[in-house]
């Protein structure tokens, strides 16, 4: 496997923006790049595999848990520099959105903490402004998925 550090050319990563009623669920980093930084769980994309199958694969191994993966929201680079300049990260980031749907929500050794957070409390957390502006843009198609499916329904008999 190549280096993640000072790479030769960016490494395929996933993100998952998960709900679970009314709020997201956010992991602090335990590892470079972004060590104690929140944000959504995810991680590198393996040989072989598909993108959706790493979110699968990351979101388990970082917080456990059973979730309905849904929509690609949007894909992002995330490109962390050393003080001379040079790339010391690059990232190539596809992210989704999921629902929440049961299991017990355990933190694996990659990450520091893992917690739901309330959507108007997201500002406590310093998150970075292209992890906020992916969370509300899955927050709008989590919103437009579910008025979509309320139409579709049938009225009831009267």
């Amino acid at each position: 496997m190549p280096s993640r550090e000072y790479p030769t050319f960016p490494i395929p990563g996933v993100g998952v923006v998960c709900f679970h009623d009314d709020a997201v669920l956010l992991v602090q980093r335990g590892k470079e790049p972004r060590r104690g930084e929140w944000s959504i769980p995810g991680g590198a994309v393996e040989v072989g595999e598909s993108v959706r199958d790493a979110a699968l694969r990351e979101f388990g191994e970082e917080c456990g848990g059973a979730i309905e993966l849904r929509d690609l929201v949007d894909v992002v680079d995330l490109i962390s520099r050393d003080d001379a300049g040079r790339v010391r990260f690059h990232y190539a980031l596809v992210d989704f959105w999921a629902e929440w749907r049961g299991g017990e929500l355990h933190p694996s050794d990659d990450v520091m903490d893992a917690r739901w957070v309330k959507l108007e409390e997201l500002d406590a957390y310093g998150l970075p402004t292209w992890t906020r502006a992916v969370i509300e843009k899955a927050v709008g198609l989590r919103a437009n998925r579910i008025r979509a499916n309320n139409n579709a329904k049938p009225a009831s008999a009267g």
